[in-house]
């Protein structure tokens, strides 16, 4: 049974009983109106009549022959006799009658005093009456009030009950739901509220649990939601490359990775919750990073601070500071608000590295430059004068045009570097190459350098090796450049060798020299544009390009170039062409 129909059955009932009490009192009243009015019909009036009678006896006692009194005592009888109640009255007003009659015909004394009696007793007949029914009336009168009384006193009870049952059940799971939105507030969602009935309130109840249970899922949800987007943003920050360091409006760290607690040489626990100005009094790092920030002119104090230079893994890496402020809209104030700042350390060691590149690359063919022109210089200069002769004259001209051959290729390699830049292409024409044609023609370019240099050169090349997809003239590019590499490198007397052999749906080239060889850890470096790997001695010459332009050429037709070389065992540099068809 719901609330609703418990509190209406309730007021239902107090108001059935405060009915009944009403129409009881209404009945007993009414009652207790009709006796009263019964008695004065019934017995007051007779009483009345007789009083009338006995004063007409008194009027004939004093004046026998007065008129008008014997016909009042005949007119009052007349009406007694119509109003007969009680028992016994109508024997005493037909005595009455007779004795009249007999006094009427003989007035005498005795007769008058017999009417006087016999009237008194008529009048003593009814008041005994009345006396007797107003004692009835009074019981019925205490009865219906101790009635009332009890009935009063159970709808009383009924009230109270009511009062006292009615609001507390209405309260009571509203204080049950009161408490446990308290709990629900303070992200408790396990005081769920016990389901005891079936009404309206049951029916909350149940509906809140499922809401607390919806709430519980929701916020598991919601945590690990949010748990995963903090491991995400956290692997991103403690992933970066770069320092960083969050500070909130008072200059305290909120946050710090590991990157920057490396750079500071202090644990990240020990920076986090602290004030930066503390931690920068015992950290010069820090100090020199947070120097800019007081300044008065602070973008152009962060533009000029110096590159920080920290070693790291034994190498020396440069960062460049960066500060951003961080402001938030507060809507309550309507204004826009500083509640801190992020300082990064970027790291700009590899710019830094092609700045260097870059100045050791305009070094270099500067010096590539320079000494073809001086030669040529000094060249024109004797072929000016007139005392050599015509062999000196020849060699002359020879030097000249070796120094401007020199000076063809290297600009040819600059123009080949613009030419791989992104964006520009490679153009190949591709075609069924064989590959010994392309050694022969690439050693007899070089045989000039190996005769010079007094090395021998050995060729290992199959008679059934399958001709490759490649471009020529690119292809003898990158073997002549390997060549030349390996001539320039090669000591005096030693054998350079060229093979090749099919190497599955590739072929593969080989160059193999005796020189000093190349450290495991520069062999992926000597590709890279103007990589100079300097040894004891140094590297003769070249501009570093010629490795990293073959790479791209062999990259492009499909195939791979790399080297296998160890310190003091020669070097052999290896790169494949797919075979044709």
């Amino acid at each position: 049974m719901n609330l609703k129909t418990k509190i209406t059955l309730g007021f239902l009932a107090l108001l059935v009983l405060l009915g009944s009490i009403g129409g009881y009192a209404y009945y007993t009243v009414r009652g207790l109106s009709t006796g009263s009015g019964n008695i004065l019909t019934a017995n007051f009036y007779s009483v009345e009549l007789g009083q009338q009678m006995l004063q007409a006896l008194d009027q004939m006692e004093i004046a026998p022959g007065a008129p008008g009194a014997s016909p009042r005592f005949q007119q009052a009888l007349t009406r007694e006799a119509g109003n007969i109640t009680e028992a016994g009255e109508r024997a005493l007003v037909d005595s009455l009658t007779q004795t009249l009659n007999v006094f009427q015909r003989q007035p005498t004394v005795p007769a008058l005093e017999q009417l006087r009696a016999q009237t008194h007793r008529v009048i003593r007949l009814n008041t005994l009456a009345l006396r007797h029914k107003n004692d009835q009336l009074a019981q019925q009168a205490n009865g219906a009030g101790r009635n009332l009384l009890l009935v009063a006193t159970l709808a009383v009870l009924l009230a109270l009950l009511l009062v006292g049952s009615v609001p507390e059940a209405a309260v009571l799971p509203l204080r049950k739901l009161t408490n446990a939105l308290e709990h629900a507030t303070s992200s408790n969602f396990a005081a769920s509220i016990p389901v005891e009935s079936y009404d309206e309130f049951g029916r909350v109840a149940r509906a809140f649990n499922r809401m607390l249970v919806q709430l519980q899922e929701y916020r598991t949800s919601t945590l690990a939601e949010l748990v995963t987007e903090r491991n995400r943003a956290r692997s991103v920050v403690n992933g970066l490359d770069e320092g960083l360091l969050l500070l909130d409006e008072n200059g305290r760290i909120l946050l710090a990775n590991p990157v920057l607690g490396e750079l500071l040489g202090l644990p990240v626990a020990q920076l986090v919750d602290q004030l930066a100005a503390d931690v920068a009094q015992r950290n010069d790092l820090l100090a020199t990073m947070l120097r800019p920030l007081g300044a008065p002119r602070r973008a152009t104090a962060i533009a000029e601070t110096p590159l920080l230079t920290v070693t790291r893994n034994g190498e020396e890496a440069y960062y460049r500071l960066a500060v951003q402020d961080l402001v938030n809209f507060n809507e309550a104030s309507d204004k826009t608000e500083f509640v801190g700042q992020v300082l990064t350390l970027r790291n700009v060691s590899d710019f830094k590295k092609l700045d260097q590149v870059k100045s050791n690359f305009l070094a270099t063919v500067s010096h590539e430059l320079k000494t073809p022109l001086s030669s040529i210089n000094m060249s024109l200069k004797l072929l000016q004068t007139d005392k050599i002769d015509a062999a000196e004259r020849t060699r002359v001209t020879d030097g000249i045009r070796r120094e401007t051959q020199r000076l063809l290729r290297l600009v040819g390699e600059l123009l080949d570097v613009s030419r791989l830049d992104p964006g520009a292409g490679i153009e190949l024409n591709f075609g069924p190459t064989a590959l010994p044609d392309v050694v022969a023609f690439a050693t007899a370019t070089v045989q000039a350098q190996i005769d010079n240099k007094q090395l021998r050169l050995a060729t290992e090349l199959p008679a059934d090796l399958p001709a490759v997809r490649a471009d020529v003239e690119k292809t003898t590019w990158v073997l002549i450049n390997l060549l030349a590499n390996a001539i320039r490198y090669s000591p005096t007397g030693e054998t350079l060798t060229v093979r090749a052999a099919p190497a599955g749906k590739f072929v593969q080239l080989t160059v193999q020299d005796q020189g000093p060889g190349i450290a495991a850890e520069h062999h992926d470096k000597i590709f890279q544009r103007f990589a100079q790997i300097p040894d004891k001695t140094g590297y003769q010459g070249g501009s570093g390009l010629g490795l990293s332009i073959a790479r791209e050429f062999i990259t492009a037709q499909g195939g791979r170039l790399w080297v296998e070389s160890e310190l003091g065992s020669g070097s052999a540099f290896h790169f494949t062409l797919p075979v044709a068809g």
